[in-house]
């Protein structure tokens, strides 16, 4: 019967605790044993956690015995990226410049996920620092991609989602700068929400670019990423019952996001979009030039931050990190304080233009990622292939990032593309009731 669970999404596992066809303690244990026993399992799982697992397990269990049961996924098994603390864990972030780093409590979302009652099965690989969105570390583990062995899973969130794609955990927790849930997400047939920045806190995550940093779950359904958001604030999930696209707005995004679609992006793109119109939504273009502006100034203000958070530790031990990701963050010391203030204050005047030209949608569309995962050896042996992927695979998450949006991935008629549901600063609530909405028309 537990080989079941594995392809069930939280919700129902939530359910069958709650009337009883569940127990909390069976139900830890097999994923536990399948976190054990699977022979991708090291490559997805920096460690398990398994003691801790089996007391809230037992916690769980008794709630529900007696009825006190904390919220709709108490008893509910998660994986955490390894860049959010845990007590008496180890949380490297994916990097030998934190070997052996064990924290003397867990992250603040970590702990109200706790309070909340779920289950933590253990810590996940990622990127080096969270650095790269293709899910390639050659320093601890580079996880599996669902759809093509031969292909890194996305990052930075990568083993977060392969814990999720390969059964090994009903949902995950991971971190989103530019992309590093909804990249992971979409390559793995997942869906993925990226929180506004300041929406969930990052008290305890091992930081990239604070400004730019968020917290977001993978999952199997947008009713999963509801119910995770709430958990994580200690909150009652939005009602996302009756929503329906018919009449909604939406607008396609011709800035930049459509330049350079490959072949199987595009078409789920376009099959997405589709579904949406065959449901009688409406979908409209929409342009803003200023955005390429915007994307001009990611060199600046994400490579400036990152490298002022991280240059004392890296120049340390430099010879401890993969050289691409080393390169990208020094490449940040050539940043002057005056052209970082500078780049944020033109940003925040981009902003205000992006909230006036798309005010009356109920969101803006773009393919989650222009390219499918890219080969993972070549990613080692091609320099130029590495750079270029790495910036394609980003660069319309990242849009969501610099324009400080709630943002949204939903799996489409192609393995490995995703349509992305870009909704307003805040709005998480009115965009996970249009992404379930959505999920139904696309099927």
């Amino acid at each position: 019967m537990s080989g079941i669970w594995f392809n069930m999404t939280a919700a129902d596992l939530g359910r069958s605790i709650g009337d009883g066809r569940i127990h909390p303690v069976e139900l830890a244990e097999a994923f536990l044993e399948q976190i054990a026993n699977h022979p991708l399992s090291k490559r997805i799982y920096a460690r398990a956690t398994e003691a801790r697992a089996r007391s809230e397990a037992v916690g769980a269990a008794d709630r529900a015995r007696t009825g006190f049961r904390k919220g709709p996924l108490d008893g509910v098994p998660v994986s955490w990226k390894d860049n959010f603390d845990s007590a008496g864990t180890a949380t490297e972030a994916g990097s030998a410049l934190l070997r052996g780093r064990v924290p003397e409590r867990d992250a603040e979302t970590l702990e109200m996920a706790t309070l909340s009652g779920l289950v933590c099965l253990g810590k996940t690989h990622m990127s080096e620092l969270a650095f790269s969105g293709l899910g390639l570390n050659p320093v601890t583990a580079t996880p599996p991609c669902l759809n093509d062995e031969r292909a890194v899973p996305g990052g930075s969130s990568s083993g977060a989602a392969a814990s999720v794609a390969f059964g090994l955990a009903p949902a995950a927790i991971g971190s989103d700068t530019g992309g590093s849930v909804r990249i992971p997400a979409a390559w793995n047939d997942l869906t993925g929400l990226k929180t506004s920045p300041g929406r969930l806190s990052g008290r305890g995550v091992v930081p990239l670019c604070e400004r730019f940093d968020t917290v977001g779950p993978l999952a199997h359904s947008v009713e999963d990423c509801a119910l995770l958001l709430a958990a994580l604030e200690g909150r009652r999930a939005p009602d996302l019952t009756g929503s329906a696209v018919a009449g909604m707005r939406f607008a396609v995004l011709e800035t930049v996001a459509l330049d350079d679609l490959r072949e199987a992006p595009a078409k789920g793109f376009h099959d997405a979009c589709t579904s949406l119109t065959r449901a009688r939504a409406r979908v409209e273009r929409v342009d803003l030039p200023e955005l390429k502006e915007a994307m001009a100034l990611s060199g600046i203000l994400f490579t400036g931050e990152a490298w002022g958070i991280w240059r004392e530790t890296i120049e340390a031990a430099p010879g401890k990190m993969y050289a691409p990701i080393l390169e990208r963050f020094r490449s940040g010391s050539a940043i002057t304080a005056a052209e970082y203030v500078a780049a944020w204050r033109r940003l925040e005047e981009i902003r205000a233009l992006w909230r006036d030209r798309m005010a009356g949608f109920d969101a803006i569309l773009t393919p989650t990622a222009p390219i499918l995962p890219p080969d993972a050896e070549r990613l080692q042996t091609d320099r130029d292939y590495y750079i270029g992927e790495n910036l394609l695979a980003l660069r319309n998450t990242r849009i969501g990032n610099l324009m400080g949006l709630a943002a949204l991935t939903l799996p489409t008629s192609q393995p490995s593309c995703g349509i992305q549901f870009l909704g307003t600063a805040m709005g998480e609530d009115r965009l996970l009731r249009v992404g379930s909405a959505a999920e139904r028309a696309l099927g």
